[in-house]
């Protein structure tokens, strides 16, 4: 009987830690305008990444994940940015342009280009631009196509 018992109290106790969580003494959390950041003290490094000017560690503490830097509003719709990181010019490929319009973010969510897709193939000129972290919307006049995330280097 105590042998059933403890085999039914060792099935429980195994479903019940089946979810991801994270007991932790010390970390915190913090957030902008553009950004979120939750962080424990003696968590495991499991990655770590580099564009040549930022470096990025990930734990196992991660509350969103976007790995391309791109949000897909209409899976349907077609669109890329090359290159990025970018340095003087950015170009946007569509399956479709017509009646489609650009809007590009700085970090602080303010627009510091907006124009109107030009061709299957528009270049936009950002060498002006500061280096940093910023947005690139695509709409269509009715929602959101693309929100994609872009480095501008020196």
């Amino acid at each position: 009987m105590k042998k059933n018992a403890l085999v039914l109290f060792s099935l429980l106790a195994t479903i019940s830690v089946s979810a991801q969580e994270v007991v932790s003494t010390q970390g915190d959390s913090y957030s902008n305008g553009t950004a979120n950041m939750d962080f424990t003290i003696g968590e495991v490094v499991i990655n770590t990444g580099t564009d040549g000017t930022n470096d990025l560690t990930q734990g196992f503490h991660q509350t969103n994940w976007n790995f391309v830097g791109l949000e897909d509003h209409a899976p349907d719709y077609e669109a890329t940015i090359f290159p990025n990181p970018t340095l003087e010019v950015l170009n946007i490929r569509t399956s479709t342009f017509k009646n489609v319009t650009y809007t590009l973010y700085d970090a602080l969510s303010k627009i510091v280009i907006q124009d109107i897709l030009s061709s299957y193939e528009t270049p936009v000129q950002v060498s002006q631009l500061a280096p940093g972290n910023y947005s690139l919307t695509l709409n269509n006049g009715t929602q959101n196509l693309k929100t994609f995330k872009l480095v501008k280097t020196h």
